[in-house]
């Protein structure tokens, strides 16, 4: 694949491509994109950008300073699969036109300032991350909410909750217990092609693929597994793994969602996210010695994830939804505390044998509601202000956390428990961010403001349906 304007121009014109998507991402980490005529794209675009108005993206401009341009990373660029004509698309970063400055509200190059900044503190020169999103299939999704009622439905062939129902040729079984879908073959599984598909998909979009299976809920939870890469790589994967499932999905007649708790009293969908530093082609979390081969730098990293994990989660998991999978009892890591192999940490050090090169640590408290380039850089930062105040991250809790004493437990510091709780401990632990040049306090005020507004606010309007169970008849 292309790595330079010149080699993108020259497969426009060797492959008869008339069509170039130019995609970003917003705010709330959702892709915008916009198709132009191949003549309209030339070297100075990779400089200069492409113009757009940005006061119609989320969080981002007022109307009276809304011109914008989004410059396409060559290194990005593959051939749409889900276009009738032949398609190539590339992801943007966004630059101010008036100063020629990379937009501090662009996801994208506020990743790119994390990496940057990771290289002058001289602890590494590369951040890998490995996010594994997990998902639903569902065949039907119906919802509303106006004035007099609000509801949801979701439907799948493969729930629990359908194993009584009449079925077109007979209702034949095979309906996956609660918690109990990981791992089963056919008939019970009846979603291997569909995944095969997504993963080959991916690999044809230059994603790099590894497996793919059938997750613990009923009613069609999947996840397909990518290879770690560099960190704004690996955030770049992840919206094409996104942006492949959903279209796979839809072409199956299925519907697939990343919300994090769409099923109640079932397992909710995660993103563990997989990190290390390298340092001149060397892991630096590696140790002949230490705890689980963990070097004390490693350590110190996830000392630093531990402490800021309150403030991590308002970017990690940035849904109001995120916060009713983080309950105990659904395999959800709520207790902050790390220990090796363990899933009931949210620190898991994977147990990779005598390898330093696979040697990384695993957080397990993120959901793909996340903005990728914006959560990824946030744990980054963490890390690094962990190593560099050589934060210990206390003993390791090598037990089963969910098996504790409520005395125990009481000794373990825990997640927050809404998404008002993380955007309160953000606003009280920001230097980790602000400090570094990455984040600006104005970009955290407008995150705080725009998750109160947009998602906060309207759901204390709101009735909710169990309300009415509780208190219709008091």
């Amino acid at each position: 694949m292309p790595e330079t304007p010149q080699e993108v121009l020259q497969m426009i014109q060797d492959e008869g491509i008339e069509i170039i998507d130019l995609k970003f991402v917003d705010l709330p980490g959702t892709w915008q994109h916009c198709s132009f005529y191949q003549n309209q794209i030339d070297e100075a675009s990779f400089v200069d950008g492409v113009a757009f108005d940005g006061s119609s993206i989320r969080g981002w401009k007022a109307i009276n300073e809304s011109d914008m341009s989004m410059v396409p990373d060559p290194k990005t660029a593959w051939i749409d699969p889900f276009y009738k004509e032949k398609t190539l698309s590339m992801i943007c970063s966004i630059k101010e036109p008036r100063t020629g400055e990379w937009y501090n509200r662009d996801p994208r190059s506020i990743a790119q300032k994390a990496v940057d900044y990771l290289k002058t503190t001289g602890l590494g020169d590369t951040a890998y991350f490995g996010p594994e999103a997990e998902f639903f299939l569902f065949d039907d999704v119906r919802f509303d909410q106006n004035e007099h009622e609000g509801y949801y439905h979701v439907d799948s062939i493969e729930g629990r909750w359908n194993s009584g129902r009449e079925e077109a040729g007979g209702n034949l079984g095979y309906k996956p217990r609660y918690k109990e879908a990981y791992f089963p073959v056919a008939p019970t599984d009846t979603m291997q092609d569909i995944r095969t598909e997504m993963l080959l998909t991916m690999k044809a979009c230059n994603v790099p693929i590894e497996k793919h299976h059938h997750e613990v809920a009923t009613g069609g939870q999947n996840e397909l597994g990518v290879r770690f890469n560099t960190m704004i790589q690996a955030a770049d994967d992840l919206m094409i793994y996104k942006y492949v499932v959903k279209n796979v999905a839809k072409k199956y007649g299925k519907t697939a969602t990343f919300m994090p708790k769409p099923l109640f009293n079932d397992n909710g969908s995660g993103m563990h996210t997989h990190q290390s530093i390298w340092s001149n082609g060397e892991p630096t979390f590696w140790s002949d010695e230490g705890y689980a081969n963990l070097s004390q730098t490693a350590l110190w990293y996830i000392g630093g994830i531990l402490k800021h994990a309150p403030a991590i989660l308002a970017f990690t998991n940035p849904s109001v939804n995120s916060y009713k999978r983080l309950v105990p009892g659904f395999e959800a890591p709520v207790n902050l505390a790390y220990s090796q192999g363990n899933r009931s940490a949210s620190v898991r050090i994977p147990l990779s044998g005598p390898n330093p090169k696979a040697k990384r640590l695993e957080f397990r408290c993120p959901d793909a509601t996340a903005n990728p380039y914006i959560a990824f850089a946030v744990m980054l930062l963490a890390g690094i202000d962990g190593i560099k105040n050589q934060i210990d991250p206390g003993s390791p809790l090598d037990v089963d956390i969910y098996d504790l004493s409520p005395e125990e437990l009481s000794k373990i510091p825990s997640t927050p428990g809404s998404l008002e709780e993380a955007l309160e401990a953000l606003k009280n632990d920001q230097e980790f961010l602000t400090s570094t040049g990455v984040l600006s306090s104005d970009f955290i005020e407008n995150w705080i403001a725009y998750k109160i507004d947009a998602e906060i606010n309207p759901m204390r309007l709101r009735p909710h349906p169990y309300e009415f169970m509780l208190y219709y008849d008091v």
